[in-house]
């Protein structure tokens, strides 16, 4: 049988690159798509060509449809099937949400292109080989931003709501060939938020207040994100419209100490 083949958008680092490298090691080739980190993806790359499969990048915004459509013929072309699609690529501004001048319709616009409207591009681009799959299946990257109102940017918090709609709404519209979810991470420790300037002990605050509000009392990695991803795309045959929380237990919310006195 032909291996499987996943195609994942910002493919080269953080979630989608755990996600990457926990696919080829259940035995799926994997095209990983970068924007601008090249390097990034090309370590990538030779990661999942080390678990045995075959691995290539591909460059690409998923903001442009052209590059959208260009991403899936070129995986297309190289394996002669894509089986599943992962939406990871994201962006973002750091702002006070209370600022609201800080935050204007073409941060909103820049946003949504590349966090709501970007999956839905690959959706598109990607749906008649999914569906010839037998196993088709479609995993987006979310926030539980989307469902707390609580997040890095008002325009980040509603373009994350909006991909929830959306994700809900394609798994009814291109079932039962393809199963489409989403998976809604809290706190990552990843680069994103020193990346985007906010200064490290700003982040370390962030990191204790979180754990001391979730009921598991941590936050979470790449790898744990990751491991809902693979589930959902591979494992979940009965999953589709799902938006599966992977936050700890931070909207669940800490634990209640009671005092008898």
């Amino acid at each position: 049988m032909a291996a499987r083949v996943a195609l994942i958008t910002g493919g080269g680092s953080g979630v989608g690159a755990a996600t990457a490298r926990m696919l080829a090691d259940r035995g799926c080739n994997v095209a990983v798509n970068y924007r601008s980190r090249d390097a990034g993806a090309a370590e990538v790359v030779a990661a999942c060509e080390a678990a045995g499969v075959e691995a290539f990048a591909v460059q690409g915004d998923v903001a442009l449809d052209a590059d959208c459509r260009a991403m899936v013929a070129a995986t297309a072309e190289r394996w002669g099937r894509i089986d599943t699609v992962v939406c990871n690529a994201g962006t973002t501004q750091f702002t006070a949400l209370e600022d609201m001048e800080s935050q204007n319709a073409e941060d909103f616009q820049r946003i949504y292109a590349v966090n709501t409207i970007g999956p839905y591009q690959m959706a598109r681009a990607a749906a008649p080989f999914l569906r010839k799959s037998g196993a088709g299946s479609i995993v987006n990257v979310s926030s539980i931003a989307g469902r707390n109102g609580n997040g890095s940017s008002l325009p980040y918090i509603a373009s994350k709501g909006a991909l929830n709609a959306i994700t809900q709404a394609l798994g009814r519209l291109l079932g039962p060939e393809i199963r489409v979810n989403a998976v809604l991470p809290g706190l990552i420790d990843t680069g994103w938020f020193t990346d985007g300037g906010v200064r490290p002990e700003t982040w370390e605050k962030l990191k204790d207040g979180y754990n001391r509000g979730s009921a598991l009392g941590k936050f979470s990695t790449p790898e744990d994100v990751a491991q809902s991803i693979v589930w959902l795309a591979l494992d979940a045959t009965m999953n589709t419209g799902e938006l599966l929380n992977v936050d700890g237990g931070f909207l669940l919310g800490a634990r209640v100490k009671l005092s008898k006195t």
